[in-house]
Order: structure tokens, then C-alpha cells, then sequence
């Protein structure tokens, strides 16, 4: 059973959420407003915020916004609803760190599958034990959900470091496009191969140095590569 917050000013589609989650077996909480909702992620820590980008107060993208960029909500996957379902809409949501983008009208039985697959989302299957993991400039603390270059703490989203660790459990093997959007993000459904890159654009730049640990095979995908003795911190 996960806690799952709702931001949705449409009643009608707000009950229908909240009794079809509870009926999964899910803890429900529920808000009509942006600015309410942002207040709720921060005091009840959700496993998963359902969020609708047109909201009476504060823009939905806002709510996301603010959670992305704070250490203590940052971890909680972020579902948006909108009537907009132009891929550079759904690439601006995952560029602020959604984890989905689910367009309206939608499937309820779908939208259960893609947060069931976001919940059931841990360490990559085969992934290394929970600790502090050294490679070169980079070293990642699964447990914490912290990365840092050269001793500098990088923020990533919970879909950036999902990403960041599967290529990195895979390190020197090539990860098509196609096999991130299925490992990483769950289900492909509107996702196209350009979020992907967007994705990884965006991991390289705040990796900095580190980020060239990223390989790209053109035609086919990404490789993590390079040993840990490769690139010492700087003096």
C-alpha cells in the first residue's frame, strides 16, 4: 500500500482517482489547489503525486517546480495530468523532473498500470548493494539518494537517478533507447526516444566533469564507461 496525494481541481475526476486508488489498496489524500498540495507533499511525504498542471492558484508546473529543486521532496515521483499532449509538452514535464505525463481524457485502468510501475520501480534488478559506490570524480549513495562530483552534491530528480544507476549497473554495456524507456521508465506508452536524449542531456550537464562518463553509440543508445582509476578528483 503506498500514500499517494492527489492535486486535481476537477471534483468529479478527483473522486474518481481517490476511489479507484482506494479500492488498489492505496492511502488516499486529496487537494483542489496547487498551493494546498505543495503544503500536503511537504508535510505528509507521499510515495507518488498525481498532479494537474491547470490549477486555480499556482500552476501545476510550478508545484513540480518546487518540489524538484527542494532535498527533502525531491524523491517523490511526480505523475502530471493535462489536456496538453504535444511532445514538447510532455518533454517540459520530464525536463522538471516529472516521472509521467498522462494526457486527458485517459484510461483510469491505464493510469493504475503507470503507477503501479513508477511504485514497483527500486534499484535496477542485479544492481549493486546499498552503500556509497566510488567511480572516478563520481560516487553515489543509493540509500541517501545522493550523488556527488568531486565532493560536490549534485541534485537530481528521482527519474534522473533511476537513469544515472541503471547506466551505471550496466556499465560498458550499450542501453538502447528503447530498453531506458522500458528499465527506467516503465512503461513507453507516449514517451518517445527524444525524452530519452532530453533525459540524458540533462544528467550530463549537472554531472559536469563526471558527465562524460556517458557515453553516446550513436544510432543505438548510451554507455556508461571509464574505470574508477580514471579520472582522480583534482588536487
Amino acid at each position: 500500500m503506498a500514500r499517494i496525494l492527489i492535486v486535481e481541481d476537477e471534483k468529479d475526476l478527483q473522486r474518481v482517482l481517490a476511489y479507484n486508488l482506494k479500492q488498489a489498496g492505496h492511502d488516499v489524500l486529496a487537494s483542489a489547489e496547487g498551493r494546498d498540495g505543495l503544503r500536503m507533499a511537504r508535510e505528509q511525504r507521499p510515495d507518488l503525486l498525481i498532479l494537474d498542471l491547470m490549477l486555480p492558484d499556482l500552476p501545476g508546473t510550478e508545484v513540480c517546480r518546487a518540489l524538484k529543486g527542494d532535498a527533502a521532496t525531491r524523491a517523490i515521483p511526480v505523475i502530471m495530468l493535462t489536456a496538453k499532449g504535444e511532445e514538447i509538452d510532455r518533454v517540459v514535464g520530464f525536463e522538471l523532473g516529472a516521472d509521467d505525463y498522462v494526457v486527458k481524457p485517459f484510461s483510469v485502468r491505464e493510469l493504475l498500470l503507470r503507477i503501479q510501475a513508477i511504485l514497483r520501480r527500486g534499484a535496477p534488478e542485479g544492481a549493486e548493494p546499498e552503500g556509497r559506490l566510488e567511480h572516478g570524480r563520481l560516487r553515489i549513495d543509493r540509500a541517501a539518494h545522493r550523488v556527488w562530483v568531486d565532493d560536490k552534491d549534485i541534485a537530481l530528480t528521482a527519474l534522473e537517478l533511476r537513469l544515472l544507476w541503471t547506466l551505471f549497473d550496466r556499465r560498458e554495456r550499450v542501453q538502447s533507447r528503447a530498453t531506458l524507456l522500458d528499465d527506467v521508465w516503465g512503461l513507453d506508452g507516449d514517451i518517445t526516444s527524444r525524452t530519452v536524449d532530453t533525459h540524458v542531456k540533462r544528467l550530463r550537464e549537472k554531472l559536469g566533469p563526471a558527465g562524460t562518463y556517458i557515453e553516446t553509440v550513436r544510432g543505438v543508445g548510451y554507455r556508461f564507461v571509464g574505470a574508477a582509476s580514471d579520472a582522480g578528483r583534482p588536487p
